[in-house]
């Protein structure tokens, strides 16, 4: 008879016990995905994967060590907590190692509120292969596109469960949908890319394979024929599809490991006003059927809906266990890890208040500018906030698109660009992080 999770947790718990742990935590997952790529109309790869897995964090004093693995049999198992112990002993002591206290634990144990596992059957490999094909003969439909680089379809359903010595014990079950294709027009050294792809946890949430193979070859006709941007300074526009690398940027800073490392550019920032007034920045972990939600973090913390910047004024950091103690702060529930790591803070669903006006309102305000959808290299200080990555997109003229470009670089400094930024209300509210596009009024840009 094969062990539930909950089985090998409490296996792994009582063989670190036995080897001498102090304290303990220990995760199990399973899972199951299968992805199909077509090109040409006919089946391009096929891969299938399915199997469990087991970590285990072993802690002796103040020294933690993690291992994992994938055999399952009980002398493995002891195995494994032995070399877990063996090496917590000679790793460094670490004065803010440690699990949760009993009155720190989440109650709830499961995700059944949160709706994160479609309950309908999985999809036969030929219903993959099928959207991917439609997918394919859909963008080469579109007049102007010469071939498709690739379309694939992907399907996932994984478990996971945490236990410690502490008390706790829990877990949830999780599955995916996804499906992309991208499209090539024109021919020769004339030839531009670009791409539409979908993912949702429900399958009947999933957008048609038409409808993405149409809008990836839409895409990438309308990207023929670009020019390098005017160099000067002007408003830049980021289009929806890459806005959230901005506000991605803000939540590494927020992120508690880089502030107690002093490797933030807003570690003196604290309750100082980062974006513009009314705009505030919510994570939220129990939006239903969101890729980032989770009932509890990776050491046990029930997770909770909080402001990182509220009206414009930053609140706090993004913080697990250990860097909480060593930022002398409370913990926010954010640590994840994963099966041979110790817990590290990370962000959940964070959504951006959304503005007034549509992307199309701010073209027009823009006058002349850079509207960019897509972006390529990164030059990033994270002490500074300096700025500067490769950009493309489409040139703005008299509050219209005039043309494509390419091969531009923009710039600035993120304390300052984050300071200024102006929200359209196009913000596609399924996704992890709900972003709109954003508007930058003044910025530095390299092209010709």
């Amino acid at each position: 008879m094969t062990d539930t999770l909950e089985e090998l947790t409490a296996r792994l718990l009582d063989a670190a016990r036995a080897a001498g742990a102090d304290q303990a935590d220990a995760m199990a997952r399973d899972g199951t995905s299968i992805s199909i790529g077509v090109r040409g109309q006919t089946l391009e790869d096929a891969e299938r994967s399915e199997g469990v897995e087991i970590g285990l964090r072993a802690i002796v004093g103040q020294r933690q060590a993690c291992v994992s693995s994938s055999d399952l049999r009980a002398d493995a198992m002891r195995e494994m907590a032995e070399r877990a112990v063996a090496m917590a002993r000679v790793a460094p002591e670490d004065p803010f190692v440690g699990l949760a206290g009993p009155d720190q634990l989440s109650e709830v144990r499961d995700a059944g509120a949160l709706d994160l596992a479609d309950p309908t059957e999985d999809p036969a490999p030929d219903d993959l292969q099928g959207d991917a094909l439609a997918a394919e003969a859909a963008a080469l439909a579109v007049a102007g596109v010469s071939q498709v680089q690739s379309a694939g379809a992907a399907y996932g359903r994984s478990r996971v469960y945490l236990a410690a010595s502490n008390g706790f014990s829990g877990g949830y079950a999780r599955t995916h949908r996804q499906l992309h294709c991208t499209a090539i027009a024109g021919t020769g050294t004339g030839m531009e890319r670009d791409s539409d792809g979908d993912m949702r946890l429900h399958q009947s949430d999933l957008r048609t394979p038409e409808e993405i193979g149409r809008r990836a070859g839409e895409r990438a006709v309308e990207r023929l024929g670009p020019v390098q941007p005017k160099t000067g300074r002007y408003p830049v526009l980021f289009d929806e599809r890459i806005s959230g690398s901005l506000i991605g940027h803000l939540l590494a800073a927020v992120n508690g490991s880089a502030v107690a490392r002093g490797a933030s550019f807003l570690r003196d920032r604290l309750e100082t006003r980062v974006l513009p007034e009314g705009l505030s920045l919510v994570e939220d972990p129990h939006r239903r059927r969101a890729t980032g939600s989770r009932p509890f973090d990776a050491e046990g913390l029930r997770t909770a809906r909080r402001a990182i910047v509220e009206d414009g004024v930053l609140t706090g950091w993004t913080l697990d266990l250990a860097t909480a103690r060593k930022l002398g702060m409370a913990p926010t529930a954010n640590a994840a890890r994963g099966l041979s790591s110790p817990p590290s803070p990370a962000s959940w669903n964070v959504e951006l208040t959304q503005g007034a006006a549509t992307r199309d309102d701010l073209i027009a305000q823009m006058g002349t500018g850079f509207l960019v959808t897509s972006m390529i290299g990164s030059t990033i200080n994270p002490n500074t906030g300096d700025y500067s990555r490769g950009a493309s997109g489409f040139w703005v003229e008299n509050g219209a698109i005039s043309h494509p470009v390419s091969e531009g670089t923009i710039a600035g400094n993120l304390i300052e660009m984050l300071a200024r930024i102006i929200p359209a209300n196009d913000a596609r509210t399924h996704l992890s992080h709900v972003v709109p596009s954003i508007l930058i009024e003044d910025m530095s840009i390299a092209g010709q």
